[in-house]
């Protein structure tokens, strides 16, 4: 099975990173972070008999470690996978995986000439078994053509709980770079689109004047040959909602529509609530065990050198427009 190492320790999401692949018997071999970020704490209590290193190099130079994950500060996501790209390793990163297009285009350059992996786990779809459910259901045809998806990603913002870093903007690469990225990824999925354009992009601070440097709103529309496409995200959900946030998609069909709502449906118990209606069906589903096919999925391409997590020429266009929308929002506001 393969050996892996975690390397930078800043966001939750390393939590089910590091989880996901142990649970389908990858070896940890062990960590390493910059000081103690917060979520170091529950890292520890989650992974209590792994070895933290001091060194990363030591990670990093091990030539039995295949695989890199890594959940640093966004910004500086980029420089660890190209080092650890540099070392012989394949990378699984949190998003944003990288927050300036410089960035990209050297993340690019260095897996074209090292043949290695970059991928990224958009944990909106990936992490999320209505989503796997969704894709079935498409694949087989069951809503016609794919022709428009809207995706609403609202997030509780904690402010007391973020660290420095979650308040500027060059360090956590701007809101529709970082969380929008998700809906991007599932837009260009769900219309079969291999490249989009932007012709809506909009940021704004409307409830945060304390912490300039954050933005608390932005959208997104997006057009391709396939498709259009509609994003809202977002650091407003209520503190009355029972999770950090009401995450929908709208995969509007020529023969029908799917509605997910991911992690609650107020009225509802559970998650992985997936509505459908078509010419024939009319019904909620409970999607809450369709599985999680992305981890095992990679594990299967770091072996076969394939792409069937998904290719790595997606994970570069998702980036390239969540990074060209957060520069044409930024140049409006």
């Amino acid at each position: 099975m393969i050996r892996f190492a975690a390397v930078g320790l800043d966001h939750r999401h390393i939590y089910e990173q590091v989880g996901r692949l142990l649970a389908l018997g990858c070896e940890c071999a062990g960590y390493w972070t910059e000081g103690e970020p917060q979520p170091l704490a529950g890292f520890v209590e989650r992974f209590p008999d792994l070895r933290r290193f001091d060194d990363k190099r030591r990670l990093l130079e091990d030539e039995t470690i295949r695989l890199v994950v890594t959940a640093a500060v966004p910004g500086d996501r980029a420089a660890i996978a190209i080092e650890a790209m540099r070392h012989g390793k394949d990378v699984m990163t949190d998003k944003p995986g990288c927050t300036t297009l410089a960035a990209l285009e050297v993340i690019k350059r260095t897996v074209r000439e090292t043949g290695r992996i970059w991928s990224i786990n958009f944990s909106e779809r990936f992490e999320v078994p209505a989503v796997a459910k969704a894709a079935e259901l498409v694949a087989q045809g069951r809503i016609g053509r794919v022709v428009q998806m809207a995706g609403f990603g609202p997030h509780r913002l904690n402010a007391h709980l973020r660290p420095a870093w979650f308040f500027e903007p060059a360090r956590y690469g701007g809101i529709l770079t970082d969380i929008a990225s998700h809906q991007i990824d599932q837009f260009l999925f769900f219309t079969g689109s291999t490249d989009a354009e932007v012709t809506l992009a909009s940021v704004a601070n409307y409830a945060n004047p304390d912490d300039p440097g954050l933005q608390d709103f932005g959208e997104i529309a997006l057009r391709s040959p396939h498709g259009h496409g509609y994003i809202r995200v977002d650091w407003y959900t209520p503190d009355a909602l029972p999770t950090w946030g009401d995450g929908r998609l709208t995969i509007l069909g020529t023969e029908g529509y799917i509605e997910l709502r991911k992690y609650v449906d107020v009225g509802s118990a559970g998650t992985d609530h997936l509505v459908l209606v078509n010419g024939t069906r009319c019904e909620k589903i409970d999607a809450s065990g369709a599985g999680l096919p992305y981890f095992a999925r990679l594990i299967a391409d770091i072996r076969n050198r394939t792409e069937t997590a998904m290719t790595q020429a997606h994970v570069f266009k998702v980036c390239e427009l969540a990074l060209t929308a957060q520069a044409m929002a930024e140049a409006r506001a």
